[in-house]
């Protein structure tokens, strides 16, 4: 995914008809039957959880999501710094995303890997207004991951506290100037990778972020699995390599994380990347709660 610095440092058919107007790129998106999952809501800038209630397949991902254990999430969060949930996402919506990287209009912004010494592959940043599928998972996973992330920093000594909804967090982050949306899609032809990182942006950081596999390993592609690596003081890094089907999603710790120690909890430091794809071609979404400066 993206860096601090996203600079320096993140079925349906295929868009068409591709053309500049006043210097940026637009595309035409044909239309289908499942272009309606991606379709963003034009009656509001950030999807607020609020509107289109009948949207069937974004409402049908809010009942996965509030069915979840997430007690048990917030368990192995605890434990390992990540949780995995399998099937968040069905397979056809997997592919109506996969299928729209190439629709620039869904996009504030493109970033090749190799240019700034992240790795290699690309990634593209949507845009306001969100895809509702996108929005939705945004504004309905957060509330649950809030008392886990209000629990860390009181843990590790932090004053900041995130309130319940996701649009009052968004509010905060706007107010101190990161109003840019950092939802995006990363895709990996083979011999990619992504560079051990952190997702930061701004002073303004929600602790925990959400990675979806939208392609499905073996038949797409192989390699290319989700690594976090943990380090703690005075001690060697811990590696986890992070098994995943189509549609499922890891939850994890964005930079730090508390660890109980004999003598009280303390501070560990994660990174999280991508190791090199050996063949075929991988996408993945990534829901980062905090917008960029």
């Amino acid at each position: 995914m993206a860096r601090s610095n996203e600079t320096a440092r993140h079925g349906v058919q295929r868009c068409r008809d591709r053309r500049k107007i006043g210097g940026v790129l637009h595309t035409d998106c044909a239309e289908s039957i499942l272009s309606p999952l991606l379709q963003s809501s034009r009656a509001t800038t950030i999807d607020d959880g609020s509107l289109d209630a009948s949207f069937a397949p974004a409402a049908h991902v809010v009942d996965n999501v509030k069915a979840l254990d997430w007690a048990a999430i917030e368990a192995s969060l605890d434990a390992y710094g990540y949780a995995v949930i399998p099937a968040l996402l069905a397979a056809d919506l997997c592919h109506a995303l996969a299928q729209q990287y190439d629709c620039d209009r869904l996009y504030r912004s493109r970033v090749v890997m190799g240019r700034h010494g992240f790795g290699r592959g690309e990634y593209k940043y949507f845009a306001y207004p969100l895809p509702k599928l996108v929005a939705r998972l945004r504004t309905t996973i957060y509330p649950h991951l809030v008392p886990l992330a209000n629990r860390w920093n009181e843990a590790m000594g932090i004053d900041v506290r995130y309130p319940k909804t996701h649009a009052t967090f968004i509010e905060r982050c706007h107010a101190a100037g990161q109003q840019r949306p950092t939802p995006l899609i990363l895709q990996y032809s083979e011999g990619d990778y992504n560079c051990l990182h952190q997702d930061l942006y701004g002073e303004h950081v929600f602790p925990i972020q959400v990675a979806i596999l939208l392609s499905q390993p073996g038949r797409d592609f192989t390699g290319g699995e989700f690594v976090l690596t943990e380090q703690r003081p005075r001690m060697q890094s811990r590696a986890e390599v992070v098994a995943l089907g189509q549609g499922d999603a890891v939850v994890f710790a964005v930079s730090q994380r508390p660890v109980q120690g004999t003598r009280g909890p303390y501070r560990v430091n994660l990174r999280h990347g991508v190791s090199r794809l050996r063949s075929g071609r991988r996408h993945t979404v990534g829901i980062i709660f905090h917008d960029a400066l």
